[in-house]
């Protein structure tokens, strides 16, 4: 279970989240909406280690934990990016096994075992040695995501998941998002879109601009 306790983010003189309590509970998803510039992705960021908090703090299973100060952050929370941030010189493998072995020092068979039973699961079995410019945008999606789940994170969060890929496709990446949770992932989804939203989560966590001031 993740907790956040009093957070507060500011920017100079401006509050962008202040004493904001939420618990997600394990196995479950919380999608967390609300208008642009309301504070969704800082709130992310903050969760995920990307920015440091003023004020609060964060437990993982009840015990104290620093997003960002953890430098092995991605084996507890991972996420996977708007733009879903594919290095385009690796391929579909190398993206997927680089912080594996490099972060979590497993060796190089373990880790290309590992990526290629995950892109099994996901569909893109016959994609290893492709690089990200080859892949369609939902292809690129499953690779980030399963380049955070190489990491084995007890969270996965998502940045607006659906908004750089096509309508038609938000049904796909609700099924994944809902089988990742029958496998008992706990995820966390910032997202603008109401409907997404409602469709896959647990919790939703409404976030307004004038509650951030």
């Amino acid at each position: 279970m993740l907790e956040l306790k009093n957070i507060t983010k500011s920017f100079g003189s401006r509050t962008i989240i202040k004493d904001l309590n939420l618990t997600v509970k394990d196995g479950e998803i919380l999608s967390i909406v609300g208008p642009s510039g309301a504070g969704k992705t800082t709130l992310l960021r903050c969760i995920t280690g990307l920015e440091k908090v003023n004020a609060g703090e964060f437990l993982v299973d009840g015990q104290p934990f620093d997003p960002y100060t953890n430098r092995s952050n991605d084996s507890v929370i991972g996420v996977v990016f708007q733009n879903f941030e594919l290095f385009p010189n690796l391929t579909v493998m190398q993206n997927i096994t680089l912080a594996p072995t490099m972060v979590l020092k497993q060796s190089t068979d373990e880790a290309t075992k590992q990526a290629q039973t995950l892109l099994d699961r996901l569909n893109l079995g016959d994609h290893a040695d492709q690089y990200p410019f080859q892949l369609s945008g939902g292809q690129k999606q499953r690779v980030a995501i399963a380049r955070a789940l190489a990491m084995r994170p007890n969270v996965l969060c998502y940045d607006e998941p659906t908004s750089a890929l096509d309508p038609n496709l938000r049904q796909e990446v609700e099924k994944l998002i809902l089988g990742l949770k029958a496998d008992g992932m706990t995820q966390i989804v910032v997202t603008h879109d109401l409907t997404f939203a409602e469709n896959i989560a647990d919790e939703m966590f409404h976030v307004e601009p004038n509650k951030q001031q």
